[in-house]
């Protein structure tokens, strides 16, 4: 691979994550308006298929993300915070349609899916009272990866054992994964039913019908989704049908090259969460905090720093890139904690010990409610594996990449926490910022680096599916919670 493509991906990954804080250390405190996006939006449109890269690939990128934030202009002025999470989900919806209009064949295998949903009750069954009881401890219902008590999970499980073409089994898997086909995780309309007083039979039989919905009517599924969410900031039936019209060449480009449809029902969709989600009022009101912008200013300090050491030292493969992206920012969150004297197990131990409270006390919580904390979770634990010494840890390097965490002591405000609490015991104030994060760390993972990245990646291969990760996460909760029989990540479809 040449030099040019990695440094393409950097510049590319650094100003879609500079954009989005640029604009935040501009508004925060303040109210947000769609407008405020625009800078993502230019940062995006920056973004051009290099030497081997399929321009379908980038145009399903650079053409959602225009669609999504050109809609969004002309339906609302604003989303609120309540509403902010799910404007990622309103774009895998429309693209499904889209494909089943354009190849039958696609539709029929669905419909095979949707079938075996139903001849798998017992198995829906088992994995929603398992994530209603906290049966795996925490989890990320919407996880990309395979993790137990992720909605791939189940999807994976029943497409194994289904006659249906490979290439048909990986859409429908990567659709309810990195795709976000609707807001839906497993167990939501389980609980909800227990809850309500129904019998554990019915419960079931709703959490198979809602799954089944999924498939079936994706448009019709999101809407009634956020219906059942109160959902109130924008018309989502109306944005989805603007979408699909607006996406639609897109997607017939990227089918007539022969792009993956894992890849097409996955590029659209991670990338458009800057324009209302990172960028938004409750970004804008959580850094309102000095500490807490920080944090991410000098963890993104962190990760250009290591990005242009790698590329001077040079990169072996492009999976390299994403690795030193998204390890120096776990490798620098990791060191910002223990500069209070925390540790990874520490905090690993305190959230999944929450968790088991949080169960209990809401037994009807949000199907995601632990998500982030079970990616920052995750971020730590990798991050205190990257800092710690050789050969016990990885001696402070990624890919064999040095990462530049001087950009942390050097950062004024993470330097000098005595100026934000009671002078002389300001022992916990970062601390403090990380927990606030520990529910919102998507400019720490960092998703816009990701999706930019994993962009230039697909593109490279389009023909391969991109997502989910098949990959063993070395997940936290494993540290406590000995769940990895429960994981299929290398038995996917």
């Amino acid at each position: 691979m040449s030099n040019a493509i990695y440094s393409k991906m950097i510049t590319e990954a650094l100003a879609a994550q500079k954009a989005d804080l640029n604009v935040i250390k501009a508004k925060r405190g303040g109210k947000f308006v769609i407008a405020d996006a625009q800078p993502y939006v230019d940062a995006v449109n920056g973004m051009q298929p290099g030497e081997g890269q399929s321009p379908e690939v980038f145009r399903l990128h650079v053409d959602s993300v225009n669609a999504h934030y050109e809609i969004f202009r002309a339906i609302t002025e604003t989303v609120s915070c309540e509403d902010d999470p799910f404007v990622e989900h309103y774009q895998t919806p429309p693209i499904l349609e889209i494909l089943y209009e354009l190849d039958p064949a696609f539709r029929e295998a669905v419909e095979v899916f949707i079938k075996a949903i139903g001849d798998n009750e017992a198995l829906i069954g088992k994995e929603s009272i398992r994530r209603y009881g906290g049966f795996y401890g925490p989890t990320a219902v919407v996880d990309f990866a395979f993790v137990p008590g992720s909605t791939s999970n189940v999807v994976n499980t029943i497409l194994k054992g289904l006659d249906i073409d490979k290439k048909y089994k990986q859409a429908i898997l990567a659709a309810k994964s990195w795709g976000m086909n609707t807001s839906y995780g497993i167990g939501g309309a389980f609980a909800g039913a227990i809850e309500a007083g129904d019998t554990p039979d019915t419960a079931i039989k709703e959490e198979v019908k809602i799954l089944q919905l999924l498939y079936a009517q994706p448009v019709a599924a999101q809407a009634q989704v956020m219906a059942d969410a109160q959902h109130s900031s924008f018309d989502v039936k109306k944005y989805m049908e603007m979408y699909k019209e607006k996406i639609r060449p897109a997607v017939v480009a990227a089918k007539e090259a022969g792009v993956h449809y894992a890849n097409i029902v996955t590029v659209p969709a991670y990338c458009v969460g800057d324009i209302a989600h990172h960028i938004s009022q409750s970004m804008f009101n959580m850094t309102k905090d000095d500490v807490t912008f920080a944090v991410m200013e000098a963890t993104t300090d962190v990760m250009e720093q290591t990005l242009k050491a790698g590329l001077d030292a040079g990169y072996k493969s492009v999976y390299d890139v994403l690795s030193v992206a998204t390890g120096s920012t776990a490798a620098a969150v990791a060191y910002i904690l223990e500069k209070d004297g925390f540790t990874a197990a520490m905090v690993v131990d305190l959230l999944t010990k929450r968790f088991t409270n949080y169960v209990q006390k809401y037994p009807t919580r949000g199907g995601a409610a632990e998500l982030h904390n079970v990616d920052f979770m995750d971020m730590i634990w990798r991050g205190a594996e990257i800092i710690d010494h050789a050969p016990k840890g990885a001696g402070g390097k990624v890919k064999g990449v040095k990462v530049q965490l001087g950009a942390i002591d050097a950062h004024d405000v993470i330097g000098n926490p005595q100026r934000y609490t009671y002078p002389a015991c300001a022992i916990t104030v970062r601390f403090s910022s990380l927990m606030r994060l520990a529910d919102f760390p998507c400019l720490l993972t960092s998703e816009p680096v990701t999706a930019t990245l994993m962009t230039n990646i697909i593109a490279l291969d389009p023909k391969t599916p991109g997502a989910p990760a098949r990959v063993c996460k070395n997940c936290a909760a494993t540290s406590l919670i000995k769940r990895c029989a429960y994981c299929n990540w290398n038995s996917a479809v």
